[in-house]
């Protein structure tokens, strides 16, 4: 789950992570009344929106008097912000953030995630701040520096003095720096976080750290005891369909694909969909119907997947394990009669009560059922229907 910029700062704040003073709005007079609030003669307004290079979009521009304020609200809200990691189709603006103006002396990259690779949360530092960190990463890897910090221990201050000594800071400095990432390491584990960036971190003329942007994404698995954050929590900004999934259960992800795959555990979901891509289709979705899976929640994934217009067959890959195949059978019956199912549907069925699974789908007389004896197979024929083969 993510939260918006104003958000994350709101959390910051809490700990004494500095970030510039600012104020939310959704129409233009309020915005107009948060600069008059914050006063001085220059301010921000910046997009709200669950997508980074907002700037570049030209989602982030900077206003010289209140009437600009007014102008460039008005501009920004309503548009479709389309960046680098919106997609084509960009993401409708409904509301901006009015900061005041930052005397900007340099701008640095700073942020934290989890490293599978050390199973440790790691902080990592840059002086290309303002940047795409996966350009810096792409073309000067050397510019990044990172600490793994065990969480057994906590952020202890000769991370931040690696840090600091490598984005060059001055000896005067560098405590102040370590304070604000102290202050970060301890945002980041108090909310279950996934991911936090601060991109720029700037350092103001009087030699202050402050956190000019912020986003944060969360472990969605931890929100049941993060309620602060839940509440956080902006429905507009996700995908409808896996926000339905989400109450039935099911894990899903929508993609750009035209094979819909409905698939039990995540692992083989994964692998149906690289199968998929190497037969030389593209997968339409995620799906992981989970272990429970009954005749309920497969009709519900029929359903979810078809919502997708540019779905043009179904691959369904079950292993009957927990869930049995001749429930997963029974579901798809059911979804043939709850829901419209008018593409072709690949099933491959193995495990427990495969034989009575394939027994009760040969006997419902369905046309656009099409067989598959394995993974394979089943991929093949589907990417061939998806195709009108």
């Amino acid at each position: 789950m993510n939260i918006h910029e104003y958000q994350a700062k709101e959390l910051f704040k809490k700990y004494n992570v500095p970030t510039p003073r600012g104020h939310i709005a959704f129409t233009p007079d309020e915005a107009v009344k948060a600069a008059q609030e914050l006063g001085g003669s220059v301010w921000v307004v910046k997009a709200q929106i669950h997508a980074g290079g907002r700037g570049l979009g030209g989602g982030v521009k900077l206003a010289r008097s209140t009437s600009e304020v007014r102008e460039l609200a008005s501009q920004i809200l309503g548009m479709q912000l389309v960046t680098h990691q919106t997609g084509p189709e960009g993401k409708l603006v409904q509301k901006v953030y009015i900061e005041e103006g930052a005397d900007i002396k340099k701008e640095y990259y700073l942020g934290m995630l989890l490293d599978r690779a050390s199973e440790m949360p790691i902080m990592m530092a840059s002086t290309e701040g303002g940047m795409a960190i996966e350009d810096v990463a792409h073309d000067s890897p050397e510019k990044i520096i990172k600490v793994a910090i065990d969480p057994l221990t906590g952020f202890q201050s000769f991370h931040g003095r690696k840090l600091a000594f490598g984005l060059g800071l001055p000896v005067e400095e560098i405590n102040t720096f370590i304070k604000f990432a102290s202050a970060l390491y301890r945002v980041y584990m108090d909310h279950d976080a996934e991911m936090i960036e601060i991109n720029p971190l700037i350092k103001t003329g009087d030699g202050k750290f402050l956190a000019l942007d912020a986003k944060m994404g969360f472990d969605n698995n931890a929100l049941y005891r993060q309620s602060q954050v839940n509440e956080m929590r902006d429905l507009s900004e996700e995908e409808p369909t896996e926000i339905e999934a989400g109450k039935f259960g099911l894990s899903y992800i929508k993609l750009d694909g035209d094979v819909g795959c409905m698939v039990n555990g995540a692992g083989l979901a994964m692998g149906t969909m690289d199968t998929i891509n190497y037969e030389g289709g593209k997968p339409a979705n995620f799906l992981d119907v989970g272990g429970g899976a009954n005749a309920e929640t497969v009709a519900k994934g029929f359903e979810i997947i078809l919502k997708d217009p540019n779905v043009k067959a179904i691959f369904v890959n079950i292993f009957g394990g927990i869930v049995r195949c001749d429930r997963v059978a029974n579901g798809i019956l059911e979804a043939t009669k709850l829901t419209k199912v008018d593409v072709p549907v690949i099933v491959r069925l193995d495990g427990t009560n495969a034989i009575e699974a394939a027994e009760i789908l040969n006997n419902a007389g369905i046309s656009n059922i099409i067989a598959a004896t394995d993974l394979a197979d089943g991929a093949r024929k589907a990417v061939a229907a998806a195709k009108g083969a």
